[in-house]
Order: C-alpha cells, then structure tokens, then sequence
C-alpha cells in the first residue's frame, strides 16, 4: 500500500460506516524514514528554551492570579483571572514534555517545575509519569489498555458534554485527593490502593487501574504526595486568615485551566478507534495536528500540542522542534501524502466532527 492508497484508507468520509477501519490502514515507511531521517538534528531539549518559558508561563501566571484577587474592578479581575489561566495553563502543560524527557536531559527541571508548578497546582509530575507512556506504545494505544483513549467520536452525544463538564470539578477533586485520601490512606491501606489505582493518573478511561509505583518513581511519589498534602492544607488553612474569596478565585482559574485543557484533550484525536490494535501510521491519522497559518491554536494547544499528530510519530521529539520538523516533513512529503491527512483547521472543525459523528449514535 503506498502513501495515497493509505491516505484514502484513512478517510474516514470514505470510511464512515466501516467497522474498525483503522486496522486496515498499513504503515507508511517513506513518511516514518522521512520523519526519523530530515529530524536528526533538532532532536535534543535546549534547556535555554525550557526554563525561561516555564518559569516565566508560571510567574505570569501567579501574578495575575493574585491581581485578580486584589483588585476591586470585577472587569479587570476577570481580564486578569483569563490571562492567568491561559499562563498557568502553559506552565501545567510542561508535565507533558516532563513524562518524554531522557532520564539525563535537562537536570533538575523535573524537581524545578514541580515545585513551581506541579505541587501548587496539586498536578505533580507523577500523575503523568509512567502513565502518557502506555499511550504511546505501539499495541495499547487506542486499546482499552490505553489511559487516555476512549472512543469519544463512536459514543452517545451526551457523553462530549459530559466529558468537558467533568473538569470543571478537577481543581476540587485534586484537593480532596490531597487533604483528605493522602492522609487517610497513610493509616488505612486499602484507601491508599483505591487512591493509587483509581486516582492518581491523569487518564480518561474509566476502565484504566493504576500499578503500583517502582524504582525511583515510587520515593519521587512519596515526597510530591507529602509536598502536595502539606499545600493543600495550606489553601484550606488560609480560609481562616484571608476568607474564602482568594481561594474560591484561585479555584475557579484553574477551573478554567482545566476546563480548556479537556477541550484540548477533546480535539487531540479523532477518537474513531473501536478498541483495535494499530500501526503507527493509524495512531498518526487518529491523532491531530493544527498547523498554522492559524495562531489560536498556539493558545489552546501551547508547548507544542498543536504538533499532536507529529508528536505520535516522535514522541521524544522537545516541543521547541516541532514546528521545524513539522515544515521539514510537510516539504519532502507534499500534501498528497499521508503526513497531510492528519493536518486540520482548528478546534471548532474538530469538535463539529465528533458531535456529528456522536448524532450517528443515538440508538
């Protein structure tokens, strides 16, 4: 099957009514070469690019949270509390290059972010770590072994919705997890298996149980949950000196983080899998990329999330390189390439494609 061939393969228009189409799509070598090959060397992580661009996402981010907290203008603290959002919702995203970064590069940044970014925020880099991975692999991705695969676009219409609410309540729900089930579940052993199987991965499928923690990864779980536990009761504490207004606007901004991170996360793939294992080629059309000439996928995609797709094919690739690879790969290949098929307009493209494949759904 050659390039063209599997690109009109992967149409799902072509395709629509087909039962596990993406099993029948083989692996296009030429773009896999092409992608290995034309990428060689921007392949390392520049620290000079990582940290000012967390550090400074966070700081703005922080900034502006407590401006919309001081001042007295309800306009300008919503302006603010949107511009700290959006900040804060980039410095959170670093979690995502964290779990893809060589255990050598960038030394210390893994601790740095967490303890500006993934601890106050009650996201520590554990609840990726050792979890995005298993989407990665070649036979889970798109499985119901796959932590963030569910088959979103094959589900009823209710479930989209419903699968964007949900995070509304994340920012309550990490503080419950850390007050109250970190605690508990030092003394009482089975909460602590419940709260380590069922909530402690940044996963959608319902289905997904955690394993527990091993080698390094299970001492880095013991000090982020106790870093995180002493936090939360700091933000519970600080009802008592300073009211619930600063902690209800702080919970309500990362709200909004959260909220724009499933919408994210709502358009990263096509969701069309049925549970099948797939070539890499598939989990490449399956998955999304929002190139420019468009720039607001630059703020609800940041640190190289619009480059989805082509993160599936390198997935170690920092996200600094990727628009680079993206203009490499979309040269060499042309747009009659299967790299091409995997290219889309924006957010609301994709989010009317899923909702009209949902309306298919309702019986």
């Amino acid at each position: 099957m050659n390039a063209e061939q599997t690109l009109s393969a992967a149409n799902p228009a072509s395709l629509r009514d087909a039962r596990g189409w993406h099993s029948q799509i083989a692996d296009d070598k030429a773009m896999l070469r092409a992608a290995r090959d034309l990428t060689k060397d921007i392949a390392a992580a520049k620290a000079a690019i990582y940290w000012p661009d967390m550090i400074g996402s966070a700081l703005v981010g922080y900034a502006s949270l407590a401006g919309a907290i001081l001042v007295d203008s309800v306009p300008l603290a919503v302006v603010l509390g949107v511009v700290s959002a959006l900040a804060l919702y980039r410095a959170l995203l670093f979690i995502h290059e964290i779990s893809h970064l060589h255990r050598d590069a960038l030394p210390g940044f893994r601790t740095g972010w967490n303890m500006l970014v993934g601890i106050p925020m009650l996201t520590p880099s554990f609840m990726y770590e050792g979890v995005h991975t298993l989407h990665h692999k070649r036979t889970q991705y798109g499985t119901v072994e796959d932590p963030e695969y569910l088959p979103l676009a094959l589900m009823k219409p209710w479930s989209l919705p419903l699968f964007v609410a949900v995070a509304l309540l994340a920012p309550v729900a990490l503080l419950f997890r850390f007050a109250v089930l970190v605690p508990l579940g030092a003394i009482i052993p089975p909460i602590r298996e419940l709260t380590w199987q069922r909530f402690s991965a940044l996963a959608i499928n319902p289905e997904f149980r955690r394993r527990p923690p091993e080698g390094n990864l299970k001492r880095r779980v013991f000090w982020q949950e106790f870093g995180g536990a002493v936090w939360s009761w700091m933000l519970i504490g600080s009802v008592f000196a300073l009211g619930w207004r600063p902690l209800l606007i702080a919970l309500a901004i990362v709200s909004v983080t959260a909220t724009l991170n499933q919408l994210r996360t709502l358009v990263a793939h096509l969701w069309e899998n049925e549970g099948e294992a797939m070539t890499v080629t598939a989990q490449f059309l399956d998955s999304v990329n929002v190139p420019p000439p468009g720039v607001v996928a630059e703020v609800w995609a940041p640190v190289g999330l619009r480059y989805h797709a082509l993160h599936h094919l390198m997935p170690s690739m920092p996200y600094h390189s990727l628009p680079e690879a993206h203009r490499r790969l979309a040269r060499e290949l042309g747009e009659s390439s299967t790299y091409h098929g995997a290219n889309h307009s924006g957010m609301g493209v994709l989010v009317s494609r899923i909702a009209r494949s949902t309306m298919g759904r309702r019986s």
